[in-house]
């Protein structure tokens, strides 16, 4: 299986939104002292991840 820009762009993404959630959580359930912090951290990684999604197919 080749890796083109698209699949790289698209598992970018994915991993993107993923440490995006972990840190929401983490944020959330763990180290609630530093909650808005986390929380923010993590929506900035969700707004990246929606980027990368929307470069597939037009880079």
């Amino acid at each position: 299986m080749s890796m083109n820009k698209n699949s790289i762009f698209g598992w970018a993404s994915f991993l993107l939104f993923l440490v995006g959630a972990a840190l929401v959580l983490l944020g959330v359930l763990k180290y609630k002292d530093y909650a808005i912090g986390f929380s923010v951290t993590g929506i900035g990684f969700f707004f990246i991840s929606w980027v990368f999604n929307a470069l597939k197919g037009r880079v």
